[in-house]
């Protein structure tokens, strides 16, 4: 199905930690994100609970609101630690709710040094089936080593993996191969 004139795809990103004004945080590669998709591609970027000390429970609570209340099925992104609490959301199975694809970016594999976020052993297979998923990461990331990607790529062997020299962590300048894999998706 090709978008129309007047088709939107409705889009969720879930932030990483931290501080999210402008400048801050995930807030730059938003704005890239919305100015590289356009309006075809309404971009709803909401504050999570207490972002500068995140808390699962709390976060978990909010993404499931904020699925469960989508008006038609997103394209879901997920940046740093957004990324690992969508993962564990969706591998908990607290929610039905129907998700176009699940992107994401800069993704922590986390052990026990934030046990609350950490996945169960066995989230891949817990995952909802033939949920498109797509990995970004970067070389030049001074926050997640390319390892973690490595980790994932093995457990989500149907993953579609970009492996990328640019774009640090914040992908403040945007990411073409993120919006690409978007616009491929909604076709």
């Amino acid at each position: 199905m090709s978008l129309g004139p007047h088709t939107t795809t409705p889009v969720l990103l879930i932030h990483s930690a931290g501080p999210q004004g402008a400048g801050e945080g995930s807030s730059d590669f938003v704005d890239s994100l919305r100015a590289a998709l356009g309006s075809e591609f309404p971009v709803d970027f909401p504050i999570m609970p207490a972002p500068d000390d995140p808390s699962y429970a709390d976060w978990k609570t909010e993404v499931v609101r904020l699925l469960d209340t989508a008006s038609a099925p997103p394209l879901v992104v997920g940046h740093s630690l957004g990324a690992s609490v969508l993962l564990k959301v969706l591998a908990e199975g607290v929610t039905d709710a129907d998700i176009r694809a699940l992107f994401l970016v800069a993704t922590p594999y986390w052990g026990s040094e934030l046990e609350d976020f950490m996945l169960p052993a066995d989230f891949a297979s817990r995952l909802p089936d033939g949920l498109p998923i797509f990995l970004y990461q970067s070389s030049d990331d001074d926050v997640v080593p390319a390892s973690h990607l490595d980790r994932y790529a093995r457990e989500l062997p149907d993953a579609e993996v970009r492996r990328l020299d640019h774009g640090g962590h914040l992908f403040s300048d945007g990411l073409p191969e993120l919006v690409a894999d978007m616009r491929a998706v909604a076709e």
